[in-house]
C-alpha cells in the first residue's frame, strides 16, 4: 500500500508540473500578445507625429500653465490686520468700595458617605424598609442638599432601593445661614418617595 502511495504522489506532480507548465506558457502567450499591441500603439502614435511634422495643425495645440514654481517663505506672509480698529473711551475706571466676604469660596463641605450608609444600615436592623424621608426624621440633614444628594446615591449604587411615583415625599431642612432679614430659612425638597429595603 505505501507502494501505489508513492506511485500516486509521483503520478500528482507529475500532473502539477504540467499544468503549471502549460499555464507558465499560456501567461507567456498572453503577455507576448500585450507588448506586441502596446508597441503597435506606440509605432501608431510615432506615425502620426512624423506625418504632421511638416504640417502642423493651426492654432495652439497646447498650453503649460506655467514655466516656474511659485515660491512663497512664511516670513513673506504679511501680518494679520484687524478689520476694524477699536475705540477705547478715554475715561477713568470706577473700582466699587464694597466689602465682600471671601470666607464662602474657601468654606468646602465634605459629605461623609459611610456614615450616612451606617443610618441606613442601623434603620434596616431594626424594620424591614425605610423611606428616605423617615430616614431624614431620624437623623436630620446637616449639610442640606449634598446630603440629600449623596443618600439618592447610595440608593441606586449601595442599596436595594423601590422608587414609588405615586406618592410624593418632602424633606425640610434649616441651614446654618440665614436670609437678608435675619431669620433662619428653611430649605424644602419634593421628590418621589425611595424606599430602602433590605
Amino acid at each position: 500500500m505505501h507502494y501505489d502511495w508513492l506511485e500516486a504522489g509521483e503520478h500528482t506532480q507529475r500532473t502539477v508540473a504540467q499544468l503549471s507548465q502549460q499555464l507558465r506558457r499560456f501567461l507567456d502567450d498572453r503577455a507576448w500578445l500585450e507588448n506586441r499591441r502596446i508597441m503597435d500603439i506606440l509605432h501608431g502614435v510615432e506615425a502620426s507625429a512624423l506625418a504632421l511634422r511638416d504640417t502642423p495643425p493651426p492654432g495652439d495645440t497646447m498650453e503649460v500653465a506655467g514655466f516656474s514654481a511659485r515660491i512663497e517663505l512664511p516670513m513673506e506672509r504679511p501680518l494679520y490686520t484687524p478689520v476694524q480698529k477699536p475705540r477705547i473711551a478715554d475715561i477713568e475706571l470706577e473700582t466699587d468700595d464694597a466689602e465682600l466676604d471671601a470666607a464662602a469660596l474657601y468654606s468646602q463641605i465634605v459629605i461623609d458617605r459611610a456614615r450616612l450608609a451606617s443610618h441606613v444600615r442601623q434603620a434596616l436592623q431594626e424594620r424591614a424598609q425605610i423611606t428616605l424621608r423617615e430616614l431624614t426624621e431620624m437623623y436630620p440633614l446637616e449639610h442640606g442638599l449634598a446630603e440629600l444628594v449623596t443618600y439618592l446615591q447610595l440608593a441606586s449604587d449601595v442599596f436595594d432601593s423601590v422608587v414609588d411615583e405615586s406618592v410624593i415625599d418632602e424633606v425640610v431642612w434649616h441651614p446654618d445661614n440665614h436670609d437678608h432679614t435675619g431669620v433662619l430659612a428653611t430649605r424644602r425638597a419634593r421628590f418621589p418617595r425611595v424606599i430602602f429595603v433590605r
